[in-house]
Formats: C-alpha cells, sequence, structure tokens
C-alpha cells in the first residue's frame, strides 16, 4: 500500500503541470485579457480611459510579457503559496479566496451530510423491499432529483417561497444580520437559512447514489454466498450488515475524495442564483473576465485538490473493501 501511494504522488507531480500547461493556455485563448474586459465595461458605463492609462495598466500587470513569462511567473508564485493579484477586485487572490471559503466548506459539507443522511437508508430500504411501494415512490423521487438542474430546483423553491410564504430564500443571512458582528443570534439566522441551498445541493447527489445504492445491494443479495449464508441461519439483518452491505457501500466511499474539490468550487451557478456568498461565484466572474491569476489559481487548486480526493478515495476503498488491494 505504501509503494503503491509514493508512486500515486510521483505520477501527480507531472499530471499537474501538465493541467497547469492547459489551464494557463485555455484561459489566454479568447482574443483579449483583464484590461480589455475592464476597458469594454466602463466603455459601456460612458467613461474613457486615455491610452497611455491602458498602457501603463498593462506594463503593471505584466500583460505585456511574452506568455511563457507570465505562466512561470504565475505557476512559481502559485507553488510558493502567493496565488498573485486579481485586476478584478483589486485584491490579492489569496484573500478573495479565503474569506469565502469558510462558507464554502460550511455549505459543501451541509449538503454532502445531506445527501448521504438521505441516500444511505433510501437506497437500502428499496432494495430489501424491491417492487414495493415504497420502492416505486422512491425510485420516482430519484428520477425527478436526477433530471432537475440544482439551479432549476433553487428558482422553483424562490418562486414558492415567495408566493405562498411571501419570504425571500435566498443568501445564508437575513438582511439584519448580513453586515452584523458574529452573535448567538446570527449562528442561528445562518443554520435557519443553510438547510435550503444544502437541500438544493444535494438534491441530485442523493438520487444518484441513492440508485446506485439500491443497484448494488440488489446484486450483492443475488450471489450464491448470501443464500449460503442464510441457510446457515444467520439472522437476515445480520446478514445484510455484515456482508452485502459491506460492499454496497463502495460508492459512498468512492465519492469521499469528491468532497475536496467542491469545497472549493461551491456550485457556482446555483450559488449565483441563491446569491450564497461561495467561492463558486467569484469562479465564473474570473473566467468570463480572463482575470488570469484568481481564474488560474482557482482551476489549479480544484485540480490539486481532485487528485489529491481520488487518491484518498483509493485508499478508504482498499481500507473498507478487503478485495481492492493495490500492489
Amino acid at each position: 500500500m505504501l509503494t503503491y501511494i509514493i508512486r500515486r504522488v510521483l505520477i501527480m507531480i507531472p499530471t499537474l503541470m501538465v493541467i497547469s500547461v492547459l489551464v494557463f493556455t485555455i484561459i489566454q485563448l479568447p482574443p483579449g485579457d483583464i484590461i480589455t474586459s475592464r476597458l469594454q465595461e466602463l466603455q459601456q458605463q460612458g467613461q474613457d480611459i486615455s491610452a497611455e492609462a491602458v498602457a501603463a495598466l498593462r506594463q503593471r500587470y505584466h500583460l505585456n510579457d511574452p506568455l511563457h513569462i507570465q505562466y512561470w511567473r504565475w505557476v512559481t508564485g502559485f507553488v510558493q503559496g502567493d496565488m498573485g493579484y486579481s485586476v478584478m477586485y483589486g485584491q490579492s487572490v489569496n484573500t478573495l479566496i479565503w474569506e469565502r471559503l469558510g462558507y464554502t466548506l460550511l455549505l459543501t459539507l451541509s449538503a454532502t451530510l445531506f445527501t448521504w443522511i438521505v441516500a444511505f437508508p433510501v437506497g437500502v430500504l428499496s432494495a430489501l423491499r424491491q417492487y414495493s411501494a415504497f420502492d416505486y415512490i422512491a425510485t420516482v423521487l430519484a428520477f425527478l432529483g436526477l433530471a432537475t438542474p440544482n439551479f432549476l430546483l433553487a428558482l422553483v423553491l424562490m418562486y414558492l417561497g415567495y408566493e405562498w410564504f411571501g419570504i425571500a430564500i435566498g443568501g445564508l443571512f437575513s438582511p439584519e444580520y448580513a453586515a452584523a458582528a458574529w452573535s448567538g443570534a446570527k449562528l442561528v439566522d445562518l443554520l435557519s437559512h443553510l438547510w435550503i441551498p444544502a437541500v438544493v445541493l444535494g438534491t441530485a447527489g442523493m438520487a444518484g447514489l441513492m440508485r446506485i445504492m439500491r443497484a448494488n445491494l440488489l446484486d450483492e443479495l443475488g450471489k450464491p454466498y448470501v443464500a449460503t449464508a442464510m441457510a446457515k441461519g444467520l439472522s437476515p439483518a445480520r446478514l445484510v450488515i455484515k456482508y452485502p452491505l459491506r460492499i454496497a457501500i463502495n460508492p459512498f466511499i468512492s465519492t469521499v475524495g469528491w468532497m475536496l474539490p467542491a469545497l472549493l468550487s461551491g456550485a457556482a451557478i446555483t450559488s449565483v442564483v441563491l446569491s450564497l456568498p461561495t467561492t463558486g461565484p467569484l469562479l465564473l466572474e474570473s473566467l468570463k473576465n480572463q482575470d488570469m491569476y484568481l481564474a488560474g489559481s482557482f482551476l489549479m487548486m480544484l485540480s490539486t485538490l481532485t487528485v489529491i480526493g481520488t487518491l484518498i478515495s483509493d485508499v478508504l476503498l482498499a481500507v473498507v473493501d478487503p478485495r481492492i488491494r493495490y500492489e
């Protein structure tokens, strides 16, 4: 196992190097750059900037340097922990990311917890009560969850909340607590708003895991070792928990690593719809405006977390399932 982990870590280095080149190239592919985007916005607002000011800005942010020099400056700074300066927001990229990461972390963990709490027992009961009324209802709800985009579900909830209850569903705080100092009342207000985006973000994942859990458990229950164990007098509950369930749970373990990049991405479109102060809208805006340091650093962090998360999932699978061995 240790040899496998070391080999995977060594493979990560060239993998991330290739990803960094692709990220830089793709962001630079569209015509123009962040200065061009900012000029277009100012011109739409009726403001003009002199050519000398534009040249000074390009010189200040090293946009006149050759691309390979710009790439090297960005990637070496990222490796050293300095993700650069965002021209669009006029702040350090480190500051922009860290000030929103806490809310993104809380929201992602809440959505994941909701996904597992619902998907695990419903998937197991659907398999144990195959073709029952419960199974059919769960199947219909699962297909609805898979077919409905998260942002559309958010829009529906916002409409229903306003039309039926007269409340505005959006954000993580009520207006009176948005800029207030932290207190017990503000924490309670946060928790009262948190469940809505958690349910919205967790719905699709819950539906998918529920169906996978049902299918895997049904597959295991039909194998000869289950019939043999029951013939020997093992109780059904103990049999299911000790053998088939332990193997069928693999999809939950294999998706643990996906939480890491999700902690940063923050479901961008849904966050925009619900006005959530997460990192997702920040990533979306930086890509639209070709803010190289902000967008590139975001994507590199996502790639790094994805690679690390995949390794963590593989290791956990080997620990939980004795059939899996890595040489």
